[in-house]
């Protein structure tokens, strides 16, 4: 599990292809303390939950699947900057909101503007993902926890906005984003689980009984 607070950033360093399908990525970050680390251990790469498989002081590698590579979006471009953040520790502070590192789908940015003080993030997402996403509710952005602040949707595509404040912006790769990017969107974990308990009631026709 994760909070979707960033930790450090880091680069793709090599990109090497594995026996049949899938790759084994190197990622280079002088600033995530990797001391505490383990073979075994999870790091979300950008919203991706990824399993360590070897380290040294200042860079580990992980295995990539095919089926996850079609799912996500960086991850295997050398040179490419990527958001850090390792697993909770029971204790922890859970300073953003319960991520998965499971990416749900791919967004595209429409826009990226400053605003006054802050950014807006305007994000298009498939319609499959519009249902789960809400206003005031929770988002993850290539593994960053951030809050919607408009939801529409239009034909067959959901579009969101987000705000972002200068230190989100200075301290994650999301400065980089110009429109037409793709980015890796992870939906509410409730929100997912409420889904799957309820696929096809209404949340509220208890409620109602009740109150008839």
């Amino acid at each position: 599990m994760f909070t979707g607070i960033i930790e450090a950033t880091g680069k793709i360093a090599t990109v090497a292809p594995l026996e049949g399908e899938g790759l084994r990525v190197m990622v280079v970050s002088e600033n995530l303390k990797l001391n505490d680390v383990v073979l075994g251990d999870s790091i979300a790469v950008s919203g991706a939950c990824m399993t360590v498989v070897a380290k040294t002081e200042h860079s580990f590698k992980f295995d990539i699947s095919a089926e996850s590579l079609r799912c996500t979006v960086g991850l295997d471009d050398p040179g490419r900057e990527v958001n850090l953040e390792k697993a909770l520790r029971m204790g922890d502070r859970l300073g953003g909101h319960l991520v998965s590192g499971h990416v749900d789908g791919l967004g595209e940015v429409l826009k990226f503007a400053e605003v006054g003080e802050s950014w807006q993030l305007v994000v298009q997402a498939e319609k499959a993902l519009a249902k789960f996403i809400a206003i005031k509710g929770s988002v993850v952005i290539n593994g960053v926890s951030l809050t919607t602040n408009q939801v529409k949707d239009v034909n067959d595509r959901c579009i969101f906005s987000v705000n972002l404040i200068p230190h989100t912006v200075a301290v994650t790769t999301l400065r980089h984003l110009k429109v037409g990017d793709q980015v890796n969107l992870e939906i509410d974990l409730i929100a997912r689980y409420l889904e799957r308990m309820l696929p096809e009631a209404d949340p509220f026709e208890a409620l109602k009984k009740r109150k008839g």
